[in-house]
């Protein structure tokens, strides 16, 4: 019995092992998706604030203007940010936060948002939902080793002396 737990337990740590190997390359493939589509997205906000205005405004939140343009340069920008890794976290907050908001003004959004536990399938069939997910898994995991981020972090890395 004690061999078939050992065996068992150095099969878990192999597998466990090669799943980690992909952590990495799944955060960049999130990170590049979802950037590329925040800076689609803002850019589309950014060509026709106008329209965007006037959403809204037909939301009722202050400064219509003003937050059109806020939003189509957080996601315009922000996209940027999360694609190359760069300031990650930082970013995916202020994408997190932007997407937050976005479930919380859309009075349709805002009644699948508080289904989180209750109905689920509405929460997650919303359309800010993806936006939002992918922002709060690299707000948790970080950038991944394929990130500006990480390239910073090395080059200012105390140089350890043998």
């Amino acid at each position: 019995m004690a061999r078939i737990v050992d065996l068992g337990s150095r099969a878990y740590r192999g597998l466990t092992s090669l799943l980690n190997l992909a952590q990495c390359p799944l955060l960049a493939a999130i990170r590049f998706y979802w950037g590329w589509q925040f800076m689609q997205d803002g850019w589309g906000k950014l060509t026709h604030l106008d329209k965007v205005t006037q959403f809204f405004a037909s939301l009722s939140l202050p400064a219509p203007g003003v937050a059109a343009l806020l939003v189509a340069l957080v996601e315009l920008i922000g996209g940027a940010f999360f694609l190359l890794g760069l300031a990650s976290r930082l970013t995916a907050l202020a994408l997190f936060v932007n997407m937050t908001m976005a479930y919380l003004s859309v009075p349709d959004d805002r009644t699948n948002f508080f289904h989180i536990l209750s109905k689920p399938d509405d929460f997650y069939g919303a359309s800010p939902y993806t936006y939002w997910f992918a922002a709060l898994v690299i707000l948790i995991f970080g950038p991944g080793l394929f990130s500006i981020d990480w390239v910073i972090g090395r080059w200012f890395a105390p140089k350890h002396k043998v």
